[in-house]
């Protein structure tokens, strides 16, 4: 048994718990938006953090694959498109692609996003933006999991693979 695979695996699932939580409360706090003619900007505030926070722990789980499996995260200005790029790749002999094509090119509209928090005020965010991205959420959500799910089965197996055939994986 290989135990850093099934560690990897119950990091992802850990961190995977976060990134639904986010993703609900993103969506939550835009239909109280949608509800209320007071507060709606503080509500606004609040789907744009859990935005940011849905894509970090996206990253956060890429991060670790990278790390643990890659040898090691994209450098360079670009690291964290190049970073969502490595996950969408066949690496043979090494591991499956983390992510289909169509996740990853999904998911790139939500690291945009998380860039502009980063680097905007709130209050400069489009509503029709935010409703968009949360309108999204449950099939990126779904999209995610199921790729998410597809690589924890190669985790698995290779987690319960013996030393000798590690270097076939």
């Amino acid at each position: 048994m290989i135990a850093r695979y099934i560690v990897l695996r119950q990091r992802i699932e850990s961190e995977l718990d976060d990134v639904r939580r986010a993703a609900a409360k993103a969506e939550q706090a835009f239909q109280r938006a949608r509800r209320s003619n007071q507060d709606i900007d503080f509500y606004l505030d609040s789907v744009a953090i859990n935005l940011h926070g849905f894509y970090n722990g996206v990253e956060r789980i890429f991060e670790g694959i990278a790390r643990e499996l890659d040898g090691g995260v994209p450098e360079g200005p670009n690291w964290h498109r190049g970073l969502l790029g490595q996950m969408a790749l066949d690496v043979a002999t090494l591991r499956p692609a983390v992510l289909r094509r169509d996740t990853a090119t999904r998911l790139d509209e939500y690291l945009r996003f998380r860039h502009l928090v980063r680097n905007l005020y709130t209050w400069n965010f489009e509503t029709d933006k935010l409703d968009h991205l949360v309108t999204g959420l449950p099939s990126i959500l779904e999209a995610l999991e199921g790729d998410l799910a597809a690589f924890g089965e190669f985790l698995e197996a290779a987690g319960h693979t013996d030393t000798a055939s590690t270097s076939r994986l």
